[in-house]
């Protein structure tokens, strides 16, 4: 999917999802701001693999759980690019900053999972549309399972965070529509080198065994560049007819009955 010429701003890019994003959009052509909040090295390898990519790019800090961040981002990119084609909101906190049930959960954890989601992208786009002519494209990454179910308990505050995007992305889609701007979610399923990562091991092993067994599809589990193949089909002038929809780019797995054992739906 071309993207020459367009420039595009991706946060969370230092790493996994969001680096798999960076580098699939600037494959296609695009200039890529990296964002970063921390690790300030793997956001300047991301920048190099992407200069690798025959592209170019900058890096871009901030903590987008602060609203005077997401605003000096955002006023930073326009000043570098002027114009912006393309918006993926990608970034989250660490798991420890937010990974508590719903009976355990303080409010600066509640918080710190709505404002780096919701309200980040609330302020992103309320900052850069104004820069965006038609033809731009809006993706928020989220996790669609998260939002609409509640056994994966420590999830809460995400999960209601992911949901609160996912309805944003409705409104800015029809705010926006006029414009020729399109705005989308997408939902990976579990992924390599992501928030999965995160978790001990042990526990990581039983999910890679569970999707490997068929409870994806496709047999294995994601990786960045899937997200990022998923993310370029939305941002390509090919998708100008597609907005304010969830991808769910997970191999499959949102279609399987977890009501059923795998044995009987296998038939």
């Amino acid at each position: 999917m071309s993207n020459g010429g367009k420039h595009a701003l991706v946060t969370g890019a230092s790493r996994g999802i969001g680096r798999g994003i960076a580098l699939r959009l600037a494959e296609g052509g695009a200039r890529v701001a990296v964002h970063y909040h921390v690790n300030e090295a793997a956001a300047r390898d991301t920048l190099e693999r992407v200069r690798k990519h025959g592209s170019d790019g900058f890096l871009v800090q901030a903590d987008v759980s602060r609203v005077e961040d997401v605003k000096r981002m955002a006023a930073e990119v326009t000043q570098r690019f002027r114009t912006l084609d393309i918006l993926v909101a990608n970034a989250r906190p660490e798991l420890a900053q937010f990974y508590a049930k719903p009976l355990e959960i303080s409010l600066a954890a509640w918080d710190q999972a709505m404002d780096s989601q919701a309200k980040a992208l609330l302020v992103s786009v309320q900052a850069l549309a104004p820069v965006m002519g038609p033809g731009g494209r809006i993706v928020a990454i989220t996790y669609a399972p998260g939002a609409q179910r509640g056994t994966w308990q420590p999830w809460v505050a995400m999960g209601s965070a992911k949901a609160a995007m996912e309805s944003l992305v409705r409104y800015f889609a029809v705010a926006l529509a006029p414009r020729g701007i399109t705005v989308n979610s997408v939902s990976p399923g579990l992924t390599d080198d992501s928030v999965f990562n995160g978790l001990p091991s042990e526990i990581q092993g039983i999910g890679r065994d569970w999707h490997a067994g068929g409870w994806t599809p496709m047999g294995r589990m994601g990786t960045p560049t899937d997200v990022g193949n998923a993310v370029a089909v939305l941002c390509s002038p090919d998708s100008a007819w597609i907005t304010g929809q969830l991808i769910h780019a997970d191999g499959g797995a949102s279609l399987v009955d977890t009501l059923l054992p795998l044995e009987i739906q296998r038939g």
